[in-house]
């Protein structure tokens, strides 16, 4: 079992527990992220927008990885920041796994995968560290000392109230003419309306990370999160479909040109005649439940 010793608290060591505890105790999206390497999508994740002041650990062992003091707005939809919390604490290797070469990132005691980082991020430092919000758990600064993370907490005493800072213009969030974005999700979204028997249609499906309800265009929606190297597209549609949700034109809310396309030869073939219509949205386009409508 790997550990390493937190510099900061020589008595307290952070150990990776076993893969089957794991499964057990991550969800299956923070599972696939950092010990399959998969990239969440941007925007709907936990921390991307998160302004609060405090310590990101790894979800998986606990270890200080990076800080609020050093996380900017970087536009890509995910959590970066400029530099670790500490030296040592995150770890690199070269990745060319999307054809290009990349720089990734993981951390040093738990080896999960945390994200990637890129040379055009903001002074002082002109690095990005793009990380993946399900590598993380975020601890408030008024809870360090309760959770064991006492030793930083004057860091964020002596901040002075220290905002988040903007910077946007990078390969991720503003690629160049012609060029790939340097982060691309590896997992996808699909949209799909209905209620509660749609959303209990879905998201036992082997393959789907995430499924919640909430809407689109005000209208009653699913968001379902899906490996699509577990799970085809097509099989999502056609166990959606098999929901009755009573009379009524249902509606797919195709998140990507390349979806639409699969929706559209999918309704041909699979559901002629049926009233489903399918419209282009961008996965942002769905508000939760917790969210105003």
């Amino acid at each position: 079992m790997k550990t390493k010793a937190n510099p900061s608290s020589p008595s307290v060591s952070y150990a990776k527990p076993p893969v089957d505890q794991l499964q057990q105790r991550l969800t299956p999206l923070q599972f696939q992220v950092t010990q399959k390497d998969a990239t969440e999508p941007p925007f709907r994740n936990a921390f991307w927008d998160n302004h609060a002041h405090g310590l990101y650990v790894d979800v998986v062992t606990g270890e200080p990885l990076f800080s609020s003091l050093d996380k900017f707005d970087s536009g890509t939809g995910w959590p970066s920041f400029s530099r670790p919390v500490e030296e040592g604490h995150v770890v690199s290797k070269s990745d060319w796994t999307l054809g290009m070469r990349r720089t990734e990132v993981r951390s040093a005691a738990g080896d999960s995968h945390l994200g990637h980082v890129f040379d055009d991020g903001p002074e002082p430092t002109g690095l990005r560290y793009c990380i993946n919000s399900a590598s993380l758990r975020f601890i408030p600064a008024e809870r360090l000392a309760a959770e064991g993370y006492g030793a930083y907490a004057a860091r964020f005493a002596a901040s002075g109230g220290h905002g988040v800072t903007s910077s946007t213009a990078n390969a991720c969030a503003r690629p160049p003419p012609g060029e790939r974005p340097g982060c691309e999700t590896t997992l996808e979204t699909a949209l799909l309306g209905g209620g509660a028997r749609s959303l209990s249609a879905v998201r036992d499906l082997p393959g789907v990370l995430e499924a919640e309800a909430g809407s689109v265009d005000g209208a009653p929606a699913v968001r379902v999160v899906f490996d699509p190297k577990q799970l085809g597209y097509e099989s999502i549609l056609a166990r959606w479909s098999a929901a009755d949700e009573g009379a009524g034109t249902r509606t797919i809310f195709s998140t990507t040109e390349e979806q639409r396309q699969a929706a559209e030869a999918w309704r041909a073939k699979q559901a002629p005649g049926r009233e489903i219509a399918v419209r282009r949205r961008d996965a942002t386009d769905f508000a939760d439940a917790a969210e105003p409508r």
